[in-house]
């Protein structure tokens, strides 16, 4: 089997994203986890260009468990107007310590004159001297070709030239860089054949980026003509509109072109690794991302979810288990009943064994039709259905509200249990002259079993106040109520008259020492609707803590 190495630039040029930052610690943490995951390559960042970066390479050497997995350092040829011993910046590279450099240069006549501002000549020789100079310091050597696409359009001869210049500075693999991510899958593809017909001998790589939404497309197209490295990031984080993301070229090698990448069991890592780069650099999950998103194996029309249930292949092009995912069966108001069970059997809930309408849903997994319902007992599966129907034509929406789908679920099989009863609450958002900023506080009475407790709590925002005050009432009874935390929290208005009147959902996103959940809640009342999520992300918490405490 033929095998394409993996290069890893999520701690570098996936930084470079908006709104996507990672502390030193994070980068230490990322990089352990992916030699785990078993990529061949991870670049650690540019060592001369900020000191995060440089105490990287420092710290990583501290670690023993990089596996085979080797670290690069990134950086761009010697300065135009000093030699390679005396720049600097350049010198951080070796001073890195790294098994692996990898170092750009320009391909492109615009970029030479223009933003280098030398002559093709020097150009030439930058990279040659570059490579040359490191070498004999260094265990592997990969010479990153910026612009190398637009560059090749503009001038096909001198972009060669530049090749051969890495060549003859000593670079063991070329990669080829679509650095504007403007170059269509075809255009790529004869490039790429132009040079294998001048440069036959030389390794080559692909670095694309995705601004015509094309990075996935044009790697995998780089590997099927050849290509032995690929560089990407995690989830395709990266400048602008990102880099080619590993999360999907990898499933794609390994499982559709049969390209020894990583490991089966690697594989089945692929969707924690996705969702751990989330969690660090504390970036909410793209829900609807092939392979690993929550929705990348959804079905949420009944009929959908029914022929899956015979045979996957109807609407699934690979098994989610392979890539570390799950089937998932969202609830909404277009589910059968069959969507409704597997729901109810993918939770652990298994009906009552007489109630013979269930188990025909679950069993056949097909809709029930009336001739069915009437020639048995159809009790809870109308009680889930029709409640959920009435609530989603309420506003409710279940596909990022799990537990709460859950508690009704267990409410309607009659598992509901009652942790605690409000009975009051208030809430005040004070807010004392132009320039000071509101004071929110609640006030609240619950009762738990034969005890009422009456507390008070502020908070930044009245539901946070809310929270706390909640919290700080049942936490008595419940101590591992101290663990959890609102991650997220969500406000949107429902279709209606679109003033202040309309009915407003709320999405809460909750988590503990171990799992995330989400809750829902829904009213012409921001308060009440906040309330009923929190209600509901409270009592899951409870429940799922004394399942596992005592399980059956």
């Amino acid at each position: 089997m033929r095998q394409v190495k993996i290069y890893d630039t999520t701690l570098r040029d996936g930084t470079q994203a908006e709104y996507f930052t990672l502390s030193l610690a994070d980068k230490i943490r990322i990089a352990r986890k992916l030699a785990q995951f078993g990529v061949h390559y991870i670049e650690g960042g540019w060592p001369g260009s900020n000191p995060k970066d440089r105490e990287f390479f420092e710290e990583i050497r501290q670690y023993g468990d990089v596996n085979g997995t080797r670290i690069a350092a990134f950086g761009s040829t010697h300065h135009k107007d000093r030699p390679p011993e005396s720049d600097p910046v350049f010198q951080e590279l070796l001073l890195s310590r790294a098994q692996v450099i990898t170092i750009f240069g320009k391909s492109s006549l615009f970029q030479v004159k223009e933003i280098l501002q030398t002559t093709p000549e020097r150009n030439l020789e930058l990279i040659s001297h570059s490579l040359g100079y490191l070498k004999p310091r260094v265990q592997e050597l990969f010479y990153d070709a910026e612009h190398f696409f637009d560059g090749f359009k503009d001038d096909r001869d001198y972009a060669l030239k530049t090749l051969k210049a890495a060549v003859a500075g000593g670079a063991q693999v070329l990669v080829l860089c679509d650095t504007n991510g403007g170059t269509l899958t075809s255009e790529l593809m004869e490039i790429i054949k132009a040079v294998q017909e001048r440069l036959s001998d030389i390794p080559l790589g692909i670095h694309a980026h995705n601004d015509s939404e094309l990075a996935v497309a044009n790697s995998l197209a780089a590997v099927e003509l050849g290509c032995v490295q690929v560089q990407g990031t995690i989830n395709g984080f990266g400048e602008r509109c990102g880099n080619a993301n590993l999360c999907s070229i990898i499933p794609a090698m390994k499982l559709k072109l049969g390209i020894d990448c990583l490991s089966d069991a690697s594989l089945k890592r692929l969707t924690e690794i996705s969702r751990f780069v989330y969690e660090l650099a504390n970036v909410a999950p793209n829900r609807y991302q092939p392979y690993v998103g929550v929705s990348a194996f959804a079905h949420k029309g009944g009929i959908h979810a029914a022929a899956v249930k015979r045979n996957p292949k109807a609407y699934e092009h690979l098994n989610p288990e392979l890539v570390g995912n799950v089937r998932h069966i969202p609830v909404s108001d277009l589910s059968g009943k069959s969507t409704i069970f597997l729901k109810a059997r993918e939770l652990g809930l298994e009906p009552a064994a007489h109630d013979q309408a269930v188990q025909f849903a679950l069993d056949k997994m097909q809709e029930v039709t009336p001739e069915d319902l009437a020639q048995t007992r159809p009790e809870a599966l109308q009680i889930i259905l029709e409640r959920i129907k009435d609530l989603e034509a309420q506003g409710y929406q279940f596909e990022s509200a799990e537990a709460s789908m859950e508690m009704v679920l267990r409410a309607a099989l009659g598992q509901h249990k009652e942790y605690f009863r409000l009975l009051s609450y208030r809430v005040v958002d004070q807010k004392v002259g132009e320039e000071e900023t509101p004071v929110p506080e609640a006030t609240i009475r619950v009762r738990v079993g034969r005890h009422e407790v009456h507390t008070a709590a502020m908070g930044n925002g009245p539901v946070n106040a809310l929270f706390k005050a909640l919290l700080k009432a049942l936490i008595r009874f419940y101590p591992r109520l101290a663990e959890m935390r609102l991650e997220d929290y969500k406000v949107r208005v429902l279709p209606g008259t679109g003033s202040t009147d309309a009915k407003v959902r709320v999405l809460i996103e909750s988590r503990d020492a171990h799992d995330r959940w989400g809750t829902v809640g829904v009213s012409f009342d921001i308060i009440e609707a906040s309330w009923a999520a929190l209600v509901d992300s409270i009592n899951y918490k409870l429940f799922k803590d004394e399942q596992q405490a005592h399980p059956k």
